[in-house]
């Protein structure tokens, strides 16, 4: 077992440049990621090089694997972590078998997962998250399909319409739950960040020549299957993403990308028994930090966008906050490290505020659930109906846990990540009780789905060691 003074747990932006701050001051540090590269999902590593093609997204991303590879930062990626425990004891599976670390500080950098609001037809096979568009463009070089409908709300929108275009792909039309006016509202936040306006336009311009039919404030209400097809169809909706009266359009494509936003991922930190408080705005449950990324729960961390979505910009300069911040709580202050620390600091505060902006786009919207009808299944892994949760909300579930216990909702492989924030908001309305009331799904070990033969290996019963018989 390897001990370290600091183990981080995500390799996205925030876990990278947190990783090599504390490295730089004398910290030994593991970084963990169940991916084979660092990046995250902004500068996810192609999974192999096409000659003449590049982004900047790539550029950036693989200069701070660069910077990893050349720093004394222990990395254990393509490790799925399954469990931590409250002395800081991380146990993983890796390429090689187990691996089992202990350190004195955790810093938890898991992320976000995407949120998908379902709707008749969600579960069709063609019918797939932005994130996973955006994962196939990215790591993997492929179309999301010939023809594509690409729908939901938030930046990704741009970013999936705008890659598939680049990548010689059809986008048959873009369908947004915001109007113009909530865009137009974000515009001078974008104005002040020169790199998101570039980054934009990178996207935006192959949307405009492709002539791209632009469907503001319409929302995805179903999607049936017609000649080895999609169906899709695109209904009017209000602020609040509830479908309302008027014209529907049914559009076919091969292919549906959707989503709506992005929820922190806190399995970790909730299983540490930290502090978490539910905002809207961020995403859904987020741990309770200070401006240092510290917890309720002494020597735990957490940074980046687990911590509220902020967006990569963000969470690189968060990541060097809470870096410095390890490595005062190990070593203590001194001038030179309290200056670094109120630069990084300001660096942070500065980008934060269009991330704000963004996340208020992608936030679940209040009256999103409301559309899902009865029969529409909300837990995928276990087909768990919003009909069965609001029935056993009926019969006195009165918060996740108990509606999990009472309908299996939350319990198959994804452990209620895909599925959770959607139920609670179900929940909550139906039991017209805050979010916070509702609550949310309780983490269990092991954290990812594993089998007893990836713990143990291959071995015989020769190779079992028997201890003698104890003297009569």
């Amino acid at each position: 077992m390897q001990h370290f003074d600091l183990i981080i747990l995500g390799a996205g932006p925030a876990g990278i440049t947190a990783a090599l701050t504390a490295a730089r001051h004398q910290l030994s540090v593991a970084l963990f990621d169940e991916n084979p590269a660092a990046g995250g999902q902004v500068y996810r590593a192609p999974a192999f090089r096409v000659a003449g093609k590049s982004r900047n997204d790539l550029k950036d991303g693989d200069h701070l694997r660069k910077q990893l590879a050349d720093s004394p930062v222990s990395l254990f990626m393509g490790h799925q972590v399954w469990s931590v425990t409250g002395d800081f004891r991380v146990d993983a599976l890796g390429p090689s078998g187990p691996v089992h670390c202990t350190s004195r500080l955790l810093l938890v950098a898991s992320g976000t997962t995407e949120r998908v609001v379902p709707f008749e037809g969600w579960t069709l096979p063609g019918v797939i998250g932005l994130a996973a568009a955006t994962l196939l463009l990215k790591s993997q070089q492929t179309l999301p399909g010939k023809r594509t409908l690409v729908a939901g709300c938030g930046p990704l929108l741009v970013a999936v319409a705008g890659g598939t275009l680049k990548a010689g792909g059809n986008v048959a039309a873009i369908a947004d739950i915001a109007g113009k006016g909530s865009w137009a509202r974000v515009l001078p936040a974008m104005v002040r960040r020169p790199d998101i306006l570039r980054q934009s336009a990178g996207y935006g311009l192959p949307i405009l020549r492709a002539a791209t039919p632009l469907y503001s404030r319409h929302t995805l209400v179903r999607a049936t299957e017609q000649d080895g097809q999609l169906l899709a169809e695109l209904a009017p909706c209000d602020a609040a993403g509830r479908p309302v009266s008027g014209p529907r359009k049914k559009i076919l494509v091969d292919c549906i990308t959707v989503g709506h936003g992005l929820t922190p991922a806190t399995e970790i930190t909730r299983l540490l028994d930290a502090r978490h408080h539910y905002s809207r705005h961020s995403g859904g449950f987020v741990a309770t930090i200070d401006e240092n990324g510290k917890t309720s729960r002494p020597r735990l961390f957490a940074a980046g966008d687990c911590t509220g979505i902020y967006g990569a910009a963000a969470a690189v300069r968060q990541g060097v906050v809470v870096g410095l911040a390890c490595v005062s709580e190990l070593k203590g202050v001194d001038a030179p490290l309290q200056q670094e620390r109120q630069q990084a600091l300001k660096e942070w505060q500065n980008v934060c505020h269009f991330g704000r902006k963004m996340a208020g786009m992608m936030a679940l919207r209040e009256g999103h659930t409301d559309s899902i009808t009865a029969e529409t299944v909300v837990c995928r892994c276990e087909d768990v109906t919003r009909a069965e949760i609001e029935a056993a909300s009926d019969a006195g579930a009165g918060d996740m846990n108990q509606m999990k216990a009472w309908t299996r909702c939350g319990m198959g492989p994804c452990q209620g990540r895909s599925c959770g924030d959607v139920a609670a908001e179900i929940l909550a309305r139906h039991r017209n009780i805050s979010r916070e009331e509702a609550g949310i799904f309780s983490p269990r070990t092991p954290l990812r789905p594993l089998t007893i033969g990836q713990l143990t290996g291959e071995f015989d019963y020769a190779d079992i060691p028997i201890p003698k018989a104890a003297p009569l």
